[in-house]
């Protein structure tokens, strides 16, 4: 009867201690914790997971050598390099606006002749109607040649001139001394600034 609430007591006993430890570490861990209020130290946390690089990367120098400054003779080679390439693309440029104006003057030169060209079978029924004693259309045909002669137009009717393959077609041949040269107009030519637009059909004598 003794013996038996002996071993309860201590059952009892080892129970407390059990229930001590665990409130020391309740204790403990609430001890570990910030209270209520109170600032968590951030930059001491972070310092904790700093990582320090290896000593096998040394950092970059910011003081480490630096390029030499070009010489003046540098400089200056530079500046005339630069100088001739400017000048080569102004005058390339300047041969574009020149060659670029002369295909236009020559476009509205075009233009206008194939216009010209259409008038001439005008002018031929003039000059056919004349032949054949029509003075009424004379004045008409020299008022339409005079306003188109003041733009460039030109009239090829020159009996006894040269012969010139490039501003006369010969269609007909009769023997003569010398130098072929122009007997007879059979329908005249024109050219218009130099250009020919038709060549003077003719009669060669030569």
């Amino acid at each position: 009867m003794s013996q038996e609430p002996a071993e309860q007591r201590a059952g009892e006993a080892s129970s407390a201690e059990e229930l001590d430890t665990e409130e020391l570490d309740t204790d403990a861990l609430a001890d570990e914790q910030p209270a209520a209020g109170q600032e968590f130290d951030h930059e001491q946390s972070a310092d904790e997971f700093v990582v320090e690089p290896p000593d096998d990367e040394p950092l970059g120098d910011p003081g480490g050598p630096q390029e030499p400054l070009p010489s003046t003779e540098e400089l200056v080679a530079q500046r005339d390099g630069y100088l001739n390439d400017l000048q080569r693309v102004t005058a390339e440029f300047a041969n574009y606006r020149r060659k670029a104006a002369e295909r236009q003057q020559e476009t509205v030169a075009m233009a206008a002749a194939g216009i010209v060209e259409k008038v001439l079978p005008v002018l031929d029924a003039c000059d056919a109607a004349a032949a054949q004693g029509a003075a009424d259309v004379v004045p008409i045909r020299d008022a339409l040649f005079g306003a188109l002669e003041k733009e460039g137009l030109a009239k090829l009717d020159d009996p006894g001139a040269p012969f010139d393959p490039a501003r006369h077609e010969a269609v007909a041949h009769e023997p003569g001394e010398g130098d072929a040269v122009i007997a007879e107009v059979l329908r005249a030519g024109y050219e218009w600034n130099s250009r020919v637009l038709r060549p003077a059909m003719v009669k060669v004598r030569g």
